[in-house]
Formats: structure tokens, C-alpha cells, sequence
């Protein structure tokens, strides 16, 4: 399946936190769009593996995207090397998608910083001709992205650019409380975590609130552009 955006998260609920009031919007405009998780979030406080993969699933029919893959990578050790380069090289083009998204470029869990790097090096290396891939072992074309944006995530970044999610936005909330396990829960006794407080919602709304006012929305969602954006003229960007 060709996709028109494809997103990338380190971890399982990254791409809900960050992006997915976006793909949202694009989807009901009837744009084809996916995820690619990169680790399974093993070593999370809370939670495991196996139920984290339940809520991305229920988090993934919550959106209504038309892909949702796992590389398996390991948690909190994966590398930016050739061989994870290779990886997503290899998903990028069996969906050839014109978009990536991928993580904030620093954040404060450094598997956010070193996956939005791979995913950038692995945009670039899928649209030469000499890096091999292979699917089902048939040679892959090259594919070249039209577009990478990061997402903004924890720490405060000023975004080049932002999208209005007031649309979407109840429906964005609930793709992210899928994973309950994550998130706050008054009945839950695991450990407390940096995003587990009952504050942490309302900081999203609160970041959200923030992305949108300078655009004179409700609620919006923050990237980070690769390469300077172009347009036609100014009234592209009304």
C-alpha cells in the first residue's frame, strides 16, 4: 500500500502525543496515512510490551490508519547505524509515502533524539539508487520523500510551522488515553512517572493551546521543517 504520510515513533504513543491530530486532519481529507513504532517501549516504568502493543492497536483503530508496523528494535539501546538505517530504508519504501514525520530532533528521553536522526539519515539514503534493500527478498526501488517534519514532544520548541487540530482534538485525546497504562489513572499502584500525572493532560492541552495562538486557533500541533518549505505565493499560507 502507498501511503500518503508515513509517521515514526521511538516508542509506542509517541506518534499520539506529537502527531496525531495531523494525521487526523489528513485522514478525513482522505489521505492515506501510517505508523511505524520502532521499539515495542519494553523498558517503560509501567506497563509491558505485550500491553502496550494492545493499546497502539486500539489507539491505531481510534485514528484509522491504514498501517501500523513494529521494527522490534530494542528499547532505550537502539543505534543509529547502518543496519537500523537499513531497516527503515526498507520500510520507507515499500510505503513510499510523500511525507515523514519522525520525532523531536532533542526531547528529554534521548531514544526521541537518536530516533528522529535514524529516520532523518534513513529519509536520505532511500532515494539512492546504490543502497540495497530488499522485501520478501525482491529488490526494493529507491524512493525519495518529498518532505520530513519533526514533531515537537516534551521540551519546549518553537515550531517552524504548526497544524490546526481544534477539529480533531477530542478525538487526538482519545488516541492517547488508549494507552492507559501510560497515563494517569487514580486506581493505578505502579510508579509514578514523568508522564503519568494527573498535570501531564492538562500540559498537552496547555502545549496545544500554545501552538495554536499564534495562528489564531484553539489548539495546534508543532513541527520542525528539514528544508525550508516552499510555496507558490503568500496565499498558500492563508
Amino acid at each position: 500500500m502507498k501511503l500518503d504520510i508515513l509517521a515514526f515513533g521511538a516508542h509506542p504513543d509517541d506518534v499520539e502525543l506529537g502527531a496525531s491530530g495531523t494525521l487526523l486532519i489528513h485522514i478525513d481529507k482522505g489521505y492515506k496515512c501510517g505508523i511505524i513504532d520502532l521499539t515495542k517501549g519494553e523498558l517503560g516504568t509501567r506497563g509491558s510490551a505485550e500491553l502496550r502493543s494492545k493499546e497502539a492497536a486500539a489507539a491505531s483503530e481510534i485514528l484509522g490508519i491504514h498501517v501500523r508496523e513494529n521494527l522490534n528494535m530494542d528499547d532505550g539501546f537502539f543505534l543509529n547505524d547502518k543496519a537500523h538505517q537499513l531497516a527503515i530504508v526498507a520500510a520507507i519504501r515499500k510505503y513510499r509515502p510523500e511525507i515523514v514525520l519522525a520525532n523531536a530532533k532533542h526531547d528529554r528521553h534521548p531514544d526521541h533524539g537518536r530516533a528522529s536522526m535514524l529516520v532523518a539519515n534513513a529519509v536520505f539514503l532511500a532515494g539512492l539508487l546504490k543502497v540495497e534493500t530488499k522485501e520478501a527478498n525482491v529488490p526494493q526501488e529507491k524512493w525519495k520523500v518529498k518532505a520530513l517534519y519533526h514533531y515537537i514532544q516534551d521540551r519546549h520548541i518553537l515550531p517552524d510551522l504548526a497544524i490546526d487540530v481544534t477539529a480533531v482534538w477530542d478525538r487526538k485525546m482519545k488516541t492517547i488515553l488508549a494507552f492507559s497504562s501510560q497515563f494517569y489513572n487514580a486506581e493505578s499502584s505502579e510508579p509514578e512517572t514523568p508522564i503519568s500525572g494527573e498535570d501531564f493532560i492538562h500540559f498537552l492541552e496547555a502545549r496545544a493551546i500554545e501552538m495554536g495562538r499564534p495562528m489564531g486557533v484553539k489548539y495546534a500541533e508543532g513541527f520542525l521543517v528539514h528544508r525550508t518549505p516552499g510555496v507558490k505565493d503568500f496565499f498558500d499560507l492563508i
